[in-house]
């Protein structure tokens, strides 16, 4: 069996050019019927899409095969305008190939949407990554229609009631059934991407870390992993060991969080405010441990700019300790709670075929029957040294993801005290020098909602040519609009908090 998924990438890149690609996936600069076989493997489920993105003349397509643990890079180059759609045939590109010509001009033939993504017309220029000459102008936007009788439309957004980030939501109803949600993103948008290029690898790393706020560990991480293979650089093992810890404490705060914030959507505020208490412990304690709060610059290329002192061991085992005690309770009482459960089982299913094909991360995917999970199935170190379970439901509805949540503290704490009682000694930097060539390379990490992606290209003077940085978001945000359908209009705010996805991750 793994002989044979193996082909699946070896085949298409086979007889292709392979680019001088380091670390341990390949990238295959291929034509376009390997490129439209590649799309039609991923629309039958063979292979899973880990992100796609575009450069001014040249477009990139990384892939999973998820039952032999490999992943390859397919690489179309010399564009002169366009290249054919994967999304014509793999829907999950539809996004991605819209930003790809919003950001860079190259036109995805037969894109079966050919509305603007990210650009509102609202930039100073057009194609900022393309270098492509046309007139900036507001550019319309026609939200899809819904024929039936009764129907109505709820505008929701941009700006919000709360104090979270803007998108839009336009739901079509009937009475308070919706029948069809349709989202738009990308008020947010930052120009990441265009921002890196040029950039040494710290300002590369610190814009990375402020992709998307709650996940600065996370960002970092898969961004200086890429550095470092592209690099050959070798991270000394406390550095490595210490990432790891930093990235469990980020995700135990977040899901935290996210339990008692899902809670209070079904108006049960007493979660909110116990594991708002909880979460608000972790934090402080990583600032005692790490001096930040959310370990903001703390993973750097080469390894970690501060070590953990005593002190800050001592108070991370104390905030173990009293997660241990406290953390049961809360479970029991979302358990034991049928109100709650009311609201929370059976709402916002999301179907497993959906979740495949979509390669859904996190604990949307895991709660759907898909347990991709990076630091198991691609494991890195310090993960291939450590012991601990990837939690898998199948009901995919509210009460599925929150229970994935719960299960995922629980590891987390375990693999807190592995990483504490094994933590090995040493440095926590090792140099990292430019090369006189150019190098490129690439990581997947994973974070509290799914996996992320970092590639990126530098140059001989070690600056970043190109870097591309995907958040799981990408694969969740359409599956959203899938969940609540024939759900009433009150349970979107439950539903939407349970994905809980990132507006500045996707917008970028």
């Amino acid at each position: 069996m793994r002989g044979r998924t193996m082909s699946m990438l070896d085949d298409l890149i086979g007889n292709s050019r392979l680019v001088s690609h380091h670390g341990p996936w390949p990238r295959a600069v291929v034509d376009s019927s390997t490129w439209v076989s590649a799309a039609s493997r991923l629309s039958e489920g063979q292979l899973t899409m880990l992100g796609l993105w575009g450069e001014r003349n040249a477009v990139h397509l990384a892939l999973l095969d998820e039952q032999a643990g490999t992943t390859a890079v397919l690489s179309l180059e010399e564009l002169r305008s366009g290249y054919p759609s994967v999304a014509r045939y793999h829907p999950p590109a539809l996004r991605l190939e819209r930003t790809i010509r919003d950001l860079t001009g190259l036109e995805p033939e037969g894109l079966p949407d050919n509305r603007p993504w990210i650009d509102h017309g609202r930039w100073d220029i057009r194609f900022p990554l393309g270098k492509r000459d046309a007139p900036v102008a507001e550019l319309p936007y026609a939200f899809l229609p819904a024929d039936g009788e009764n129907l109505h439309q709820i505008p929701v957004g941009p700006v919000h009631a709360g104090i979270i980030e803007p998108g839009h939501f336009r739901f079509t109803a009937n009475g308070e059934t919706v029948v069809r949600l349709e989202e738009r993103l990308g008020y947010v948008h930052k120009g990441i991407e265009a921002l890196m290029m040029g950039a040494d690898l710290a300002h590369g790393m610190r814009l990375a870390g402020r992709t998307s706020g709650d996940s600065c560990v996370a960002y970092a991480y898969a961004f200086s992993r890429a550095a470092e293979a592209a690099l050959g650089v070798e991270v000394p093992p406390r550095a490595i060991w210490l990432r790891a810890l930093m990235a469990e404490l980020e995700r135990l705060a977040n899901h935290l969080g996210d339990i008692g914030a899902i809670c209070n959507d079904a108006a049960f505020a007493l979660m909110l405010a116990h594991c708002g208490v909880l979460r608000e412990q972790v934090l402080r304690a990583a600032d005692a441990a790490f001096g930040h709060r959310l370990m903001r610059d703390r993973i750097v290329p080469g390894g970690v700019a501060v070590d953990l002192d005593d002190n800050g061991k001592t108070g991370l085992r104390a905030l173990h300790a009293e997660l241990c005690r406290k953390f049961p309770a809360l479970v029991d009482l979302y358990d034991d709670t049928a109100s709650l459960q009311d609201r929370t089982v059976g709402t916002g299913t999301l179907g497993n075929g959906l979740a495949g094909q979509y390669g859904a991360g996190g604990y949307i995917g895991r709660a759907a029957g898909r347990g991709f999970d990076a630091r198991h199935d691609l494991a890195y170190p310090p993960y291939d040294e450590l012991t601990f379970d990837v939690p898998l439901l199948s009901d995919g509805d509210v009460n599925a993801r929150i229970w994935i949540r719960i299960r995922e503290v629980e590891q987390s704490l375990s693999l807190i005290e592995q990483i504490l009682d094994r933590l090995p000694g040493g440095l926590i930097l090792s140099d990292v020098s430019p090369v006189d060539e150019f190098r490129e390379g690439m990581a997947l990490v994973e974070g509290f909602r799914g996996d992320v992606l970092a590639w990126l290209r530098l140059t001989p003077a070690g600056e970043i040519e190109r870097c591309h940085l995907r958040d799981p978001s990408w694969f969740q945000w359409p599956l959203l609009e899938a969940v609540i359908k024939d759900n009433i209009v009150a349970d979107f705010p439950l539903c939407n908090k349970s994905f809980n996805c990132s507006y500045s991750g996707h917008d970028l």
